[in-house]
């Protein structure tokens, strides 16, 4: 028999399913979750490298025009997820408004970038850690402190997978604990970020921002399709729906909201950095706080670190949780096998988030992730270009209810950030694109081997 490729989803179905879910997520909550994935270390070190190398003085402008293109994302999902309140983000919104097929491939995308993204992060989480133990004269075996790679002696990075396996349990007891925890954290890495830009303002030389343009324009944009990957993440938000209160109105607050701070946040640090230190100094491993002690300020940069390590372990919660609920939902579906779909009684998808942790743990604990981390970026502007044209598609569908958030200045806003998304896609190398060929290689095969004959939507007569 003939794929059908482009059968669809019935809503219906999905939030059926997804009502056993806890409602348990408010406004508030939305936006420390999505600031707790957008704000990382990346607000430490983004603003000072590519000031440096690309940018100059005028990175604080490559900073609006990404939080531009990231704006027009933001209302496309701000659409999407109030008219359609289910888990799995893009992936469920694939399924139901292109077709299963295009779903699955967006799911896989998304598989990519999460898991990806954690382990990464578990890996710098671990080095901020090892050094925190090295100032108290204390550290771990070398062995047990890298990927495995015997010829440099490292065999496992353990901190790197208790680190995964710490905010996995902590996910595990429930969302209003994970909650609590990832509230505290992301106002006291908000804090230390707003002391460094306040005392930083008493140290600015206005000299350090002439030449403003030492790059030309053609830096700035450079700069731009670089910091455009700081602001990834607030997609995530969209991967709770079946979980927030009131989605239809909270949903938008969450995520356009969680941009409009994260935007304030990053131009405040730029401004400040490249005010205190000229541009040219700041190609450094850690930009923020080179500029701190060079103004005498190093009890701050020791702040830093305690920042950066709350500032990872917020985003770690956020990726784990989304992760969770994406593996959730394909196994809700039966793309993957059904026990992944199976939420328990306290309504956590728990078979979902163990199989996350494990591959996360052994990935962030085991292989170097440099070479793959580029498949980060070309994961989520699949999701973004397919998202922005969704919101065409879904304002011609009778049988969805209407939201209370839609993209103003349809159909113009929706074109220009699918095509923006599509643009920036043509920025990564050769060898990124590679990479993702294999990835959805495998993901395709997997799709027409298991996935298409069983899908829950062959038991749909």
């Amino acid at each position: 028999m003939p794929y059908n490729l482009l059968r669809k989803e019935n809503l219906s179905r999905y939030i059926n399913t997804d009502k056993h879910f806890v409602k348990t997520i408010g406004a508030f909550e939305l936006l420390t979750l999505g600031i707790g994935s957008v704000i990382g270390t990346g607000i430490f070190i983004l603003p000072g490298t590519v000031a440096a190398t690309k940018a100059g003085p005028a990175v604080t402008i490559s900073f609006i025009i990404a939080a531009f293109v990231c704006a027009l994302c933001s209302m496309c999902y701000a659409e999407l997820s109030a008219s359609i309140p289910i888990a799995g983000s893009a992936y469920s919104y694939g399924n139901i408004l292109y077709g299963e097929f295009i779903g699955w491939i967006l799911g896989w995308a998304l598989i990519l970038e999460y898991m990806l993204s954690v382990a990464a992060v578990s890996t710098g989480w671990a080095s901020y850690c090892n050094s925190l133990l090295s100032s108290f004269n204390w550290q771990l075996p070398h062995f047990l402190s890298g990927p495995f790679n015997p010829a440099q002696g490292t065999y496992v990075n353990l901190l790197a997978i208790l680190s995964v396996i710490f905010i996995a349990a902590l996910l595990s007891k429930g969302m209003k604990s994970s909650l609590k925890f990832n509230n505290i954290a992301v106002l006291l890495k908000i804090g230390i970020i707003c002391i460094f830009i306040i005392v930083g303002l008493f140290y600015i030389k206005p000299k350090n921002y002439t030449p403003y343009f030492p790059f030309h324009f053609s830096g700035i944009f450079k700069g731009a399709t670089t910091v455009f990957f700081a602001f990834l993440g607030f997609d995530v938000i969209s991967a709770s729906a079946a979980e927030v209160k009131k989605p239809e109105k909270n949903m938008p607050i969450g995520i356009i909201g969680t941009l409009i701070i994260a935007v304030l946040l990053y131009i405040g640090v730029s401004i400040v950095l490249t005010g205190m230190i000229s541009y040219n100094k700041l190609d450094v491993a850690n930009p923020v706080a080179f500029a701190l002690k060079s103004v005498n300020q190093g009890w701050i940069a020791d702040c830093l670190s305690i920042g950066a390590i709350i500032g990872m372990s917020t985003m770690m919660l956020s990726m784990i949780y989304s992760s969770s609920r994406l593996i959730y939902s394909i196994g809700r579906d039966g793309l993957l096998p059904n026990f992944l779909g199976k939420i328990n009684t306290v309504g956590l998808p728990k078979n979902a988030l163990i199989v996350v942790t494990i591959i996360i743990a052994l990935m962030g604990g085991l292989f170097s992730l440099d070479e793959l981390t580029s498949l980060v970026s070309i994961g989520t502007l699949l999701a973004f270009t397919f998202v922005s044209f969704g919101v065409i598609l879904i304002r011609r569908r009778t049988d969805i209810p209407s939201g209370t958030f839609k993209v103003p200045l349809y159909p113009f806003i929706p074109l220009l950030s699918g095509i923006c998304c599509i643009g920036m896609m043509t920025f990564l190398s050769k060898r990124t694109f590679m990479f993702a060929g294999i990835w959805f290689s495998i993901g395709i095969l997997i799709y027409l081997l298991y996935g298409y004959k069983h899908s829950k939507i062959n038991q749909i007569k």
